[in-house]
């Protein structure tokens, strides 16, 4: 039975209060990221207070699902951390509590996070959208008083179309301004040219002003009661500064929901499941649709009797039909209509087909937007639980806290999960990727590694122990370290050197009898290697006796012994046998054949090297042994040399 305890209290209460404070902050963070894009769009637009506060509330509405994991994996990281620091977490484990039981209550506290996510996306994330689209194509639309392009016709003032060859950004000047008025139609019309000029609203927003500097008026002077055929006058004017009014209303009017709400953005999970079924009958039918077309028109083949398409197959492999000979046998006119309409006839099936491949593309692609769409609303929700179980893990093992390393980490755990997500999401739009790998990439990704710290935390094992990985990272690769023996600077008892010496010679003697029973040199059977257990006890009793001689030679006081002692090389016992100690391993590595392969050659790398190693044990042997054998008889001759003494 669950039941609350202080300790689930105390802990929840240290999670909330730092995950409502981080919460804001991500919030913040991810809206200003998001408010780059459309900067463009606020700036001198004269927007009132209220639409804008209407733009950072659908704003912040739709980026609260992805403010939820950043600010639980910042949160848990420093909540944990600090219950590190200040040793409440020992507290906890010397108490007979493990790190699941203390995580028991934020693991309830991030479900429910992770249901208010998929809440969002599914309820509020979709009017939210279509709100927000809503309003910022209506702010696009607003005010043109500086979204008069350069060098194309602008027609965002009724009744007008106007060009402008150059703007200066700073001044607001327009540059080779040409004006087209059409307020009584096209045999009304005015033109207006000037060399620079000025544009900007009234102060009520109804109006907009332009002053004009050195130019011409041209106006058609047209009356009602003239008919079509009648000349028409006209009027021109030349001027130094000149201001026009024109209306121009720029209230900001909310354009219709209609095509947007057909985005799978605006949908929730049921509305996109029973929307993709939808879309994929209308693909198939157009595809169907497009097949038919193509084969009843651009690729139909001629209706012959079966008589007539035996004779034609028979004469063409007898030769008999030549088509250059039928198209040179036409005259000089009758070939270039034969050959322009050929052209006419490709170029139309080009522009056909393309035209259909495009729509085609266009089509499977809103069907891929609606299957991540609804993957993302998943996978969106699914990642607090991830991200939770990667910081609280993070925190206790790193036992820092404040907002320095959990930041950091955050960061680029976010980053990597930001690139991975966006990275899939973009290959499986442009269909690169199937969808479920496109989207799901972030998530197998950050999955194991959570189960990795996880399981670290909860057993107390180093993770960010350098020299571990590196130790590992040696192993896999066959490197080794060297010895390093260095003189003591106390010796209490010196070695046996006599002992030492017949050890050596032992070995000596192995190592030759081994190198002519074991052809080290020689491929081994991959069967024996993968699928048969077996392990080389010889060379494990070799190099056990060659490290106690060199463990007991290592307290000499002569540099000669020590320098030779160096020289024995560090074996690996095992590496030459099989790749694992494990037999399902080696089983499974050898079914698995790229992965076998690689294990073969590296187990045939390390029988080369160990044929390489005892012969430098039997050089290294032969150099020390007579050093070994002196030192022995000096010490035998001073034990004896006091007994005789005596007598």
């Amino acid at each position: 039975m669950f039941r609350i305890k202080k300790l689930d209290i105390f802990i929840a209460k240290q999670f909330g209060l730092l995950f409502v404070a981080t919460f804001f902050i991500c919030q913040f963070v991810l809206m200003m990221q998001f408010l780059w894009r459309y900067v463009d769009e606020l700036i001198g637009k004269g927007l009132s207070l209220e639409v804008l506060a209407q733009f950072f509330w659908y704003m912040g509405l739709m980026l609260m699902p992805q403010a939820f994991p950043l600010a639980i994996l910042l949160s848990s990281l420093i909540a944990f951390g600090n219950l590190g620091e200040s040793s409440e977490l020992t507290a906890i484990k010397a108490a007979g509590i493990s790190l699941m039981q203390a995580m028991r209550s934020l693991i309830v506290i991030v479900i429910a996070i992770a249901c208010i996510s998929f809440y969002f996306q599914e309820v509020i994330g979709p009017k939210a959208f279509v709100s927000f689209r809503q309003l910022l194509i209506s702010m696009k639309q607003k005010n043109p008083e500086l979204e008069v392009p350069e060098g194309i016709f602008y027609d965002g003032i009724p009744g007008s179309n106007l060009y402008v060859q150059r703007k200066d950004l700073q001044t607001g000047t327009l540059y080779g301004i040409m004006i087209y008025r059409m307020n009584g139609g096209y045999e009304d019309a005015a033109i207006i040219l000037a060399d620079s000029g000025h544009i900007q609203a009234t102060a009520e927003k109804k109006h907009l002003l332009l002053t004009l500097y050195s130019g011409e008026w041209f106006e058609n002077m047209r009356q009602s009661g003239m008919g079509i055929s009648a000349n028409v006058p006209y009027r021109r004017e030349t001027f130094s500064t000149k201001r026009i009014l024109l209306d121009f209303d720029s209230n900001l009017d909310m354009v219709e929901a209609g095509g947007i709400a057909g985005a799978a953005q605006a949908k929730g999970m049921g509305r996109i499941l029973h929307d993709l079924d939808s879309i994929r009958e209308f693909n198939d039918s157009v595809g169907h649709q497009f097949y038919y077309e193509a084969h009843n028109t651009t690729f139909s083949q001629p209706l012959l009797k079966k008589t007539d398409s035996v004779r034609v197959a028979e004469e063409m492999q007898r030769g008999a039909v030549n088509f250059d000979s039928i198209y040179h046998a036409l005259s000089g006119e009758r070939k270039q209509v034969v050959v322009r309409t050929a052209l006419n006839d490709v170029q139309m099936a080009t522009s056909n087909l393309e035209f259909k491949a495009d729509y085609s593309v266009y089509l499977n692609r809103q069907e891929r937007e609606h299957q991540m769409e609804a993957i993302n609303k998943v996978t969106l929700s699914l990642s607090c639980l991830i991200f939770f179980f990667i910081g609280a893990p993070l925190g206790a093992i790193i036992r820092k806290g404040g907002l320095g390393v959990p930041v950091i980490i955050s960061v680029i755990v976010f980053i990597i999960f930001y690139i991975l997500d966006s990275t899939g999401m973009k290959m499986a739009r442009d269909d690169n990727w199937t969808v479920w790998f496109g989207k799901l990439l972030g998530t197998a990704v950050l999955s194991p590694i959570a189960v990795f710290f996880t399981y670290k935390a909860t057993n107390d094992s180093t993770v960010f122990n350098i020299d571990l990985y590196k130790e590992l990272l040696m192993r896999m690769l066959g490197l080794r370290t060297k010895r390093n023996i260095a003189a003591k600077e106390v010796i209490i008892d010196d070695p046996q050197y006599q002992a030492d010496a017949e050890l050596l010679q032992g070995v000596s003697r192995e190592v030759a009898r081994y190198s002519e029973e074991h052809r080290l040199l020689r491929w081994p059977n991959p069967v024996k290697v993968f699928f048969r257990p077996g392990d080389d006890h010889e060379i494990e009793h070799i190099y056990g006796e060659l490290e106690t001689a060199i463990d007991d030679l290592s307290y000499t006081r002569d540099h000669r012994v020590l320098m030779h002692l160096n020289q024995y090389p560090i074996i690996a016992t095992h590496a030459h046998t099989r790749p694992f100690r494990r037999k399902w391993l080696n089983v499974v590595t050898g079914l698995f054949l790229p992965t076998g392969i690689f294990f073969y050659f590296r187990m045939i790398r390390f029988r080369f090297r160990l044929y390489k190693d005892l012969q430098h044990i039997q050089r290294t042997n032969e150099r020390i042994m007579p050093i070994v054998v002196e030192l022995g008889n000096a010490q035998q001759a001073r034990t004896t040399t006091p007994s005789v003494e005596t007598t």
